[in-house]
């Protein structure tokens, strides 16, 4: 996998889960980025914590790097490119993808190890 483009997106994220099926019936207005995965067994939800459903078991304190996309859906190894040098770091991941990219979430604490971690491998890592 060639070197990567990634920004530092602004703000703190969570990441939120809701039971299996469940959806916020009103969803509020939220900033960045928001994802909702909805299986049989859970609910997991990114959003601003500002926008965490009532309810909702939290995991807090998120940053998001984004990659430069869009990426072409026959590439591969992008999300392997990234985590394993965050892993070698000691560094955990929470990741999302859309249609055109993937972001990979990092504890807020850990955001300058893992841009020293994705630099030394390789990968350009700036503010969004």
């Amino acid at each position: 996998m060639a070197s990567l483009d990634l920004s530092l997106l602004d703000g703190e994220l969570v990441v939120a889960r809701l039971k299996g099926g469940a959806a916020p019936a009103d969803w509020p207005d939220s900033p960045g980025i928001v994802s909702v995965t909805v299986t049989a067994d859970e609910t997991s939800i990114v959003c601003a914590p500002a926008a965490v459903p009532e309810g909702a078991k939290v995991s807090p304190g998120w940053r998001a790097l984004a990659v430069a996309g869009p990426l072409d859906h026959s590439l591969t190894g992008v999300l392997a490119a990234i985590a394993v040098p965050l892993a070698d770091a000691g560094i955990p991941i929470f990741a999302v993808s859309t249609f055109d990219t993937d972001y990979v979430l990092v504890p807020g604490d850990a955001t300058e190890a893992a841009g020293r971690a994705l630099r030394a491998a390789g990968h350009r890592v700036g503010e969004a």
